[in-house]
């Protein structure tokens, strides 16, 4: 019998949430630094590539880099500005833009403590005490609510 390996290919890190699943890096539309945080939930961004060379669209998840926080697009305003569900940008925040995914993943789980997941089968489960390591389940969504693990990376 052959000896299967996790050949990770892509990987993000986990921002966990009881909304929003975690998007497919493979899918990623945009990366870029907010310009202004001159209004609550908006992402503005003065290269203006929201409607241009980066469609983003209504749906599209929000990855906060500087302060690992995730949004949705509620509406794209204009080419350099974005409406948000949450208000989670500053000035100068690195952010990335991804279509929501239909993949799901494998996790990657850096400190220990319990999973609150939503399963690719589209099971809620409470994993008690995942120690560091893979988490060979997969996965669509890790919930904010009683998921006390941390430093989780989706992989693909």
């Amino acid at each position: 019998m052959a000896n299967q390996k996790l050949q990770v290919q892509r990987a993000v890190s986990v921002v966990p949430s009881d909304t929003i699943a975690i998007p497919d890096v493979a899918k990623k539309t945009l990366s870029s630094v907010t310009t202004s945080a001159s209004a609550a939930n908006k992402v503005e961004d003065t290269a203006g590539l929201f409607t241009t060379t980066n469609l983003v669209s209504v749906g599209d998840i929000v990855y906060n880099a500087t302060e690992a926080k995730i949004t949705t697009v509620l509406s794209v305003d204009s080419a350099t500005v974005l409406t948000v569900s949450d208000n989670i940008m500053t000035n100068t925040d690195n952010y990335s833009i991804y279509r929501a995914s239909t993949e799901d993943c494998v996790l990657y789980v850096g400190v220990s403590g319990d999973l609150n997941v939503l399963t690719a089968g589209g099971d809620l489960v409470t994993y008690v005490g995942v120690p560091v390591g893979f988490f060979p389940v997969h996965i669509k969504k890790v919930l904010a609510t009683s998921t006390t693990a941390t430093n989780i990376i989706a992989n693909w």
